[in-house]
């Protein structure tokens, strides 16, 4: 059984950081891609950043580009996602998903919801102004 766990969320002033964890468990973890989305109140989720398999790869959403950083621990079987100047924009459940891929490649046409084959319960995160 597929388990995606996230962990990290919080609450922090604008202009701090934060670092979200997540775990994927019974899954060949280095066969996935990963990403991250983020769902804020009343708007849709929207992909944030992935990752290929090797980490070889990345994308970013032209929101955080140069404030994020995706990376991936294949021997620990984990994903991070180093969030630098934090704006109040940037408040919302952020979710960690996987999708196989052979491909030692992402982009932001395979960041899609409806293309990610695992999802984690998602980690809260609060940006005060």
């Amino acid at each position: 059984q597929v388990q995606v766990v996230e962990s990290g969320g919080g609450l922090v002033q604008a202009g701090g950081s934060l670092r979200l964890s997540c775990t994927a468990s019974g899954l060949t973890f280095d066969d996935y891609m990963m990403g991250w989305f983020r769902q804020a109140p009343g708007k849709e989720r929207e992909g944030v950043s992935c990752i290929s398999w090797s980490g070889g790869s990345t994308y970013y959403a032209d929101s955080v580009k140069g404030r994020f950083t995706i990376s991936r621990d294949n021997a620990k079987n984990t994903l991070y996602l180093q969030m630098n100047s934090l704006e109040p924009e940037d408040t919302a459940m952020y979710y960690c998903a996987a999708v196989k891929s052979p491909y030692n490649y992402c982009s932001g046409s395979w960041l899609v919801p409806d293309g990610m084959d695992y999802w984690g319960k998602g980690t809260l995160v609060t940006i005060s102004s």
